[in-house]
């Protein structure tokens, strides 16, 4: 394994107590480089300990920790809590507050993992630092780029979009040319006892998956009941909280009409729902805040791309605009439907990651 470093230099690894970053501290370990573990606390273990498929906890800790002394580096677990609930969970709940739809584990690695955690690598003599990601970062002709991974049911590309070209230019992803098969594979060879460890499934600190409960915990004004009203004016009832509601939703919206209606806006504002049929979610232009620009891109000219807008699906065809002032506009070639502000757009050209940022409000 080649990071493009010499034999022997200090690598610093993201351990997350999980299967990936075992395996990818391991092969280092095995290809020669000085390993050191670095994981996390990101929140009270109290609240999680036994929860399988959490990471950056009790448990989690324990199994980076028994990595690394089976493999004989060194291993340090950073408290940030607090940084990581006002980075992290705070923005989480703040919003869906505003009636959008967030991705924590964008902000988690753009905030904490990619900001925190290389600032203690340098410090520590990492000559780079290594993650358990399933992206691959080419050298291309004007530097480091970022690329999906080879096996595309585990590409993570799209939740690393915010990271910067400085950023790119010092992490490794040993696992991006791997499939799960042959990292789980490696594992067992190593005899590490996280081999057969579940992948992690919900957001980490959301324990049982319900998100609503996590928000309304900590900011209990997410109850407030409300008017749900149909796009054309009409008062079709009350909602529970604009917590519970997501644009797309159809059901459980409790109440009754003619025809199928799904929300097609939250107006946190006025604290209300929108509702209205299908064809009112249909959306060709996608307005972008805080585009994070990777593919060298020229402003004011458009650009034929491909744009992911959730993480499952396949790329799109699209066309994009870079503005100024961090903001862009896709616009896809047929329309899609249920496009919710707060998620992820990333653009790619082939496999690269040539930019992305965050779906505004003004659609």
């Amino acid at each position: 394994m080649n990071l493009g470093i010499p034999k022997g230099s200090r690598v610093v690894v993201a351990m997350s107590g999980g299967v990936d970053s075992s395996v990818t501290a391991a092969l280092l370990v095995e290809a020669g480089y000085d390993v050191v573990g670095l994981t996390m606390q990101l929140y009270d273990t109290g609240a999680i300990m036994g929860k399988k498929g959490a990471c950056c906890a009790g448990q989690d800790i324990y199994d980076a920790r028994q990595v690394a002394d089976r493999l004989g580096f060194a291993h340090y677990v950073l408290d940030y809590e607090s940084v990581f609930k006002q980075a992290v969970i705070d923005d989480f709940a703040d919003t869906y507050m505003a009636g959008y739809t967030p991705i924590p584990c964008v902000r988690c690695n753009q905030r904490v993992k990619f900001q925190d955690l290389l600032k203690m690598s340098h410090e520590l003599g990492g000559k780079v630092m290594a993650t358990g990601h399933y992206v691959r970062r080419l050298e291309g002709t004007h530097g480091s780029e970022l690329h999906r991974a080879c096996d595309y049911s585990r590409d993570q590309s799209y939740f690393l979009f915010a990271t910067t070209q400085n950023q790119l230019n010092y992490v490794r992803f040993p696992l991006g040319e791997m499939p799960k098969t042959t990292v789980r594979a490696h594992a067992t060879r190593f005899g590490l006892t996280v081999a057969d460890k579940p992948d992690s499934q919900d957001i980490c600190f959301v324990p049982n998956g319900d998100y609503a409960q996590v928000v309304i915990n900590m900011r209990p004004e997410a109850l407030k009941p409300g008017e749900i009203i149909h796009e054309d004016g009409r008062i079709l009832g009350q909602h529970k909280g604009i917590v519970h509601y997501t644009i797309g939703q159809r059901r459980g919206l409790g109440v009754s009409f003619g025809e199928p209606l799904f929300v097609v806006k939250i107006d946190a504002t006025n604290n209300r729902v929108i509702v209205g049929p299908k064809e009112s979610l249909a959306t060709h232009h996608i307005p972008i805040q805080e585009f994070n620009n990777l593919g060298g891109l020229t402003t004011h000219t458009p650009q034929p791309v491909h744009v992911k807008i959730r993480s499952t699906q396949e790329p799109l065809p699209a066309f994009l605009t870079v503005h100024d002032d961090g903001r862009a506009t896709a616009t896809l070639h047929k329309p899609e439907y249920g496009v919710s502000p707060g998620q992820a757009c990333v653009f790619y050209e082939n496999d690269r990651v040539i930019g992305g940022g965050w779906i505004h409000s003004g659609l």
